[in-house]
Formats: structure tokens, C-alpha cells, sequence
């Protein structure tokens, strides 16, 4: 097993092995037919022997893949604000019972990201899905733990979607977008600058809300206009000589005019630095003087950082 499914251990059951007597597993056949006793698929990070917080587990949660979670029943529902969906029982009253097994309508996957969310562990080591990352956010109200509370910039989970921004970013903007979750937003909107807001679909713009549409749209026109105040100014002149007057310089000023408006018709909110050398560098190659070359070259070199440093979000 590799990937998502290394977080499943199968133990087999021996019924004389005091680690695993406690262990929920149908009983063993003693039918005399030799059949193997039974396996059992057991969380590697959540099971028996796993002590989180120094504390022995008091739960277990089965996956609808019959996946064994072994969890602290403390934990859960002090994240939830429902009781984890009123699936946990009430503590026992004796210390000798087995741990209470609740039916949980997740698959392992999913369920193996949502307790690490909620004891805020890492489970990037699991390489968990794209799909089950989003599914297992959009599960976490359903047990009471509002996404809000588990999406900042340290927590793993935050860490571990960023990572797929630049191959789902509109995925994560939408995600982001239906919670709220501002900071998730802010950091995967920079890949979307290459995004073309006209293949907006309504389903799509309904799905982000109109609050992060609006941001989304202002970022594209934002970055735009900015692009066009940058680009606007021409070559600073330099003072006439014999060979180049202001007459003379003109041709630089009407040549950048030209060039700059090539860049601002087909401006885009991701135009690179290095696309905007690749436009303007050329018109030094039409220049007799050296001062002119100078002063085209000392401006380009200020448009790439004014450019460079113009607010992405």
C-alpha cells in the first residue's frame, strides 16, 4: 500500500495477545476448519497503542471502509461545537469496558484528514488527494468544527492546499471563498492572475460568492490599471547636445508611445518583467545616441521594479 492507504495498518487478531484483547473484531472461528483468523485495518497513526497528548485513546471510530480510528473522545469535542455530530457517547463509569465504536460516514481517507486537522498534525506524509483535501474541509462543519478555526497560515491543513494552488487555484479560491477563510484566499489569488475572468461560468460565480468575486475582479482590474500608470511615462530627456536635441529625442518619446501601448492594449494582470523587456529592449537598436540608450535603458530598469513591486492580492 502506498499513498493515502498507508495510513491503514492490518493487524491479525490473537485472542491471547493482551496488546490487541480489546481490539473490536469479530470473534474467531472455533469451528475446527482452520480458517485464518480475521484482519483487521487499523489507522498507523490512530490506534491502540497511540498515545497523542499522553493520553490512551477512550474511542474508536470505524470509516465506511471499515477502517479502525482510535481517538480521544476529549479532543473532538472540545474542537466541535455539536458533540462531533452527537456520535460520541458519554464516558463510561467504569475503567473496564471497551472503547464505545461509532460509525463514522466517511471513507478512511477523508476521516484520516479530519482527526488530523482537529489535533492539528500533518498528514502530508499520507500524500492525500486533492479531492479528499476539499472533501474532508467541506465535512469538518458537519462535526461542529467550523473551518475558520483550523485554516491559518501555521496549520498544516492551510499548508498542505497552498502547496496544490498552483495546479487547482480557482478550486482553492472557491473553497476559500465559501468559508471565509480570507488568508487561504489572499495566497492563492497570485495564481490566478493568468486566469481569464470571462470563462467564469455561473455555476462557478455562484459557487465563490459575490464578496470574493468582487475581490477577484478588482484584483484583475487593479493589477491592469496599474500596469498602465507604470507604463505611461516616457524615457526621462537628457540635456541637447550637438548631435541629439529635444527635437531629436522625440523619436524616443514617440517610439516608447508606441510600445507602451502595444503592452497596455494587451495588458494583462500577470504580464511578466521579462515580456516587458522583450518589447521594449528592441528600441534601443533604432537609437544613434548613446544618452538616448542610456536614459531608455535607466527606464526600463525603473518600470520592471515599479512593476516588481506592485501589490498582488
Amino acid at each position: 500500500m502506498d499513498g493515502e492507504w498507508d495510513n491503514v495498518l492490518e493487524y491479525v487478531v490473537d485472542p491471547l495477545d493482551p496488546e490487541f484483547i480489546n481490539l473490536p473484531t469479530p470473534p474467531l472461528s472455533h469451528d475446527g476448519s482452520g480458517s485464518p483468523p480475521p484482519l483487521v485495518s487499523v489507522s498507523t497513526t490512530f490506534y491502540p497503542g497511540a498515545h497523542h497528548q499522553s493520553l490512551s485513546p477512550d474511542a474508536v471510530l470505524l470509516s465506511s471502509d471499515h477502517v479502525f480510528f482510535y481517538v480521544h473522545s476529549h479532543i473532538l469535542l472540545r474542537a466541535s461545537d455539536n458533540d462531533f455530530h452527537s456520535l460520541l457517547p458519554p464516558p463510561p463509569s467504569s475503567s473496564k469496558h471497551h472503547d464505545p465504536i461509532v460509525d463514522v460516514p466517511e471513507s478512511s481517507a477523508v476521516l484520516n484528514i479530519i482527526l488530523h486537522t482537529i489535533y492539528d498534525m500533518s498528514c502530508a506524509h499520507y500524500s492525500p488527494s486533492f479531492s479528499h483535501l476539499c472533501t474532508s474541509v467541506k465535512r469538518l462543519p458537519y462535526y461542529g468544527v467550523h473551518p475558520k478555526s483550523c485554516f491559518t497560515p501555521t496549520t498544516p491543513l492551510y499548508t498542505l492546499l497552498l502547496s496544490h494552488a498552483p495546479l487547482y487555484p480557482l478550486e482553492i479560491y472557491t473553497l476559500a471563498a465559501s468559508f471565509d477563510l480570507y488568508d487561504l484566499a489572499v495566497s492563492t489569488s497570485s495564481h490566478l492572475l493568468s486566469f481569464p475572468l470571462s470563462s467564469l461560468t455561473d455555476e462557478m460565480a455562484e459557487a465563490i460568492g459575490p464578496v470574493y468575486l468582487k475581490r477577484l475582479f478588482f484584483l484583475h482590474f487593479g493589477r491592469t490599471d496599474a500596469l498602465k500608470r507604470v507604463l505611461l511615462p516616457p524615457p526621462h530627456p537628457h540635456p541637447p547636445t550637438d548631435s541629439c536635441d529635444f527635437s531629436d529625442q522625440k523619436r524616443l518619446t514617440r517610439a516608447w508611445a508606441l510600445a507602451s501601448a502595444y503592452l497596455a492594449w494587451d495588458a494583462r494582470p500577470d504580464l511578466s518583467t521579462c515580456s516587458m523587456e522583450l518589447a521594449l529592449r528592441p528600441l534601443a537598436e533604432h537609437l544613434a545616441c548613446g544618452d538616448c540608450k542610456h536614459a531608455l535603458e535607466d527606464r526600463i530598469k525603473n518600470l520592471v521594479s515599479q512593476w516588481s513591486i506592485v501589490k498582488v492580492p
